[in-house]
């Protein structure tokens, strides 16, 4: 009696397609257009476009996040960062940002000067041997 209801439904399992046996996945935050452009490569021109288009933007904004190479980049850059007055600025916990204007998902740090607000800055790992050398507006860059 078990064989004869086992057959059956092994039967019904081969015949359903092999993608409608997967989990569905989460959408993705990306946009489509980043998502359609995926494999298709940026090319040198598209990259300095974009670069372009995001510094009409304060720099450390998900508009125009500082690019950096990997979390050793950021860190890096968070390391040389200086309030105004040439203090060391505190950095706070590391949280998710949002899909910037590159597609890719952004990491956010508070940094804070004396007793003023943290400003949120975002960074984009995903840039290979970029070494942003500019600061956001209201800090400066170590000497």
């Amino acid at each position: 009696m078990h064989k004869i209801l086992i057959v059956p439904m092994l039967g019904a399992l081969l015949t359903i397609p092999a993608h409608a046996m997967k989990p569905p996945r989460e959408e993705s935050p990306a946009s489509k257009e980043a998502l359609n452009a995926l494999g298709e490569g940026n090319g040198d021109e598209e990259l300095a476009q974009a670069i372009a288009v995001a510094n009409t933007h304060p720099l450390g904004t998900l508009q125009n996040p500082i690019r950096v190479e990997g979390p050793e980049g950021a860190q890096a850059y968070l390391g040389r960062l200086r309030c105004m007055d040439g203090s060391i600025p505190k950095i706070g916990v590391k949280s998710p940002g949002g899909v910037d204007t590159y597609g890719t998902v952004t990491d956010v740090y508070p940094v804070s000067c004396g007793k003023d607000a943290p400003i949120p800055l975002t960074f984009d790992i995903y840039h290979a041997e970029n070494v942003e050398t500019r600061p956001p507006a209201g800090f400066q860059a170590a000497r």
